[in-house]
């Protein structure tokens, strides 16, 4: 076992097992391993793309060994939900291809991502292997992608699809001439011509106030490849023979119904964070929103958004056995159980909140930010924990993303619970990690951001041709 003693204790959560730290002791013992070896991750997605981290882990017969399949196994995980991919290829440690095979395969504990990752997100089989004579990965450039985003010339329109209203503006040359806000409710929409429909009229909408249309961008929740939808909350209820119909490929099919102008979707963390780069003008930003779920996006130093997943609700931040689980992959440890609606539940009940059980989250959620607003101290507790969860949360990220500046959002950050989460978080990381401390900005989107800062950011999505 490691030996391992956080400097900030969540105040509800003594027995939460930082993976950052856990991750600090198991190099610890690597570097006292004259024996210690490399090891290179390489994922390959579907769309053509790889990528290799490389890690050193303790020989094979060191008398600790065992710790090792699992910083790998959690690695893995990490990687598959933040840069995707339906083949994980293993060099320098052959010994733990099979049981990693194992814990991903059909059967195995991670049968969830197995599935996910494989026929749904990449439509390709999903395995484990030890690397051959495999292609070379593709270089840095190509997977960073820097051209997705931030143009702003000629005639745009961008838009943003929600859970409870569908938003759009039209540009010129980067300025907002039209945005409006529509309610609608596609959770529980069977029908593909509700969700087809929807995104048709916001985009005659923005053209009747353009004299042109030269590119389109839009942002929704869910994982979208080469502009198909292959997962997204939006589309839930459709049934999935229609889905594959009609949903699958809608906006290609609506990119040929505007006579093939530029148009790009993307996943609407990764437009956020986008929107966050654009207004601050700054790139290399780690977009975190605590709602719902834990969405995330990543803007790359050269200020583009990567073909990634970058899907932080799945990565695991905590290490101790006997997590909470994700009631969806049936993981433990992982972010969305520690940054979302779903944590504020969770935490209420071990600060003493006594909400009915049929009470869902959101209202949870509002009944202890009213309590907050009383400066209770039971709602305090709440997010300082959760400000401890992300100090700590953001020093693990830091292992897998270059980081400057984290733009932290949603519901679970509003108001002054906001606040004691962010200085939470500050107080880890001087703590913990005093270097990545000294570099990294913590911010929240201003006014304008919110109001207009997704729809612009998805217009810019797409690049528009130079003349030949």
């Amino acid at each position: 076992m490691l030996d391992i003693h956080p400097e900030v204790t969540p105040p509800l959560d003594p027995v939460f097992v930082p993976a950052a730290l856990w991750t600090r002791a198991y190099r610890e013992l690597v570097a006292r391993d004259a024996s210690a070896r490399d090891v290179e991750l390489t994922l390959v997605r579907g769309d053509g793309g790889a990528s290799t981290h490389r890690a050193r882990v303790l020989a094979a017969g060191h008398p600790q060994a065992g710790l090792t399949l699992r910083h790998v196994e959690r690695m893995v995980k990490f990687l598959l939900w933040q840069r995707g991919g339906c083949r994980v290829l293993i060099a320098g440690a052959d010994e733990l291809v099979a049981p990693l095979a194992r814990i991903y395969g059909p059967q195995g504990e991670r049968a969830f991502d197995h599935a996910f990752m494989g026929e749904k997100i990449y439509r390709q089989p999903f395995n484990v292997a030890r690397m051959g004579k495999s292609p070379a990965p593709s270089a840095p450039a190509s997977e960073t992608a820097p051209g997705i985003g931030g143009h702003l010339e000629g005639c745009r329109i961008g838009f943003d699809l929600g859970g409870s209203d569908r938003k759009v503006a039209a540009l010129i040359d980067g300025r907002v001439v039209y945005s409006e806000e529509i309610p609608w409710n596609p959770y529980f929409e069977k029908n593909p011509s509700y969700h087809i429909d929807g995104v048709q009229d916001l985009l005659v909408r923005a053209a009747s106030h353009l004299p042109r249309v030269d590119a389109i961008g839009g942002s929704a929740a869910g994982v979208y490849v080469n502009n198909e939808v292959r997962v997204a909350s939006l589309f839930r209820t459709v049934p999935p023979e229609l889905f594959e119909q009609k949903i699958r490929r809608m906006f290609p099919d609506l990119r040929e119904r505007w006579g093939g102008v530029p148009f790009e979707v993307a996943n609407d963390g990764e437009v956020t964070a986008l929107a966050g780069s654009m207004f601050m003008k700054d790139h290399t930003v780690l977009g975190i929103s605590m709602g719902t779920s834990q969405a995330g996006g990543y803007v790359t130093p050269e200020g583009g958004i990567t073909p990634w997943l970058n899907e932080l609700a799945f990565v695991p931040v905590d290490y101790r056995p006997g997590a909470p689980r994700d009631e969806w992959s049936g993981d433990a440890g992982c972010g969305v159980q520690y940054f979302s609606q779903q944590a504020v539940a969770r935490l209420a009940r071990a600060a003493g909140f006594g909400f009915p059980e049929a009470m869902p989250p959101p209202g949870q959620l509002a009944a202890v930010q009213d309590a907050m607003k009383k400066d209770d101290p039971r709602a305090r507790a709440i997010y300082e924990t959760i400000g401890a969860y992300l100090g700590y949360s953001l020093g693990h990220y830091a292992d897998f993303y270059e980081l400057r500046n984290v733009l932290i959002l949603g519901r679970v950050t509003s108001g002054e619970g906001g606040r004691l989460i962010i200085d939470r978080a500050r107080a880890v990381l001087q703590a913990e990690f005093p270097e990545l401390a000294a570099r990294l900005a913590l911010r929240t989107p201003g006014e304008q951001e919110k109001r207009h800062g997704q729809a612009i950011a998805a217009a810019s999505l797409p690049a528009i041709p130079k003349p030949a």
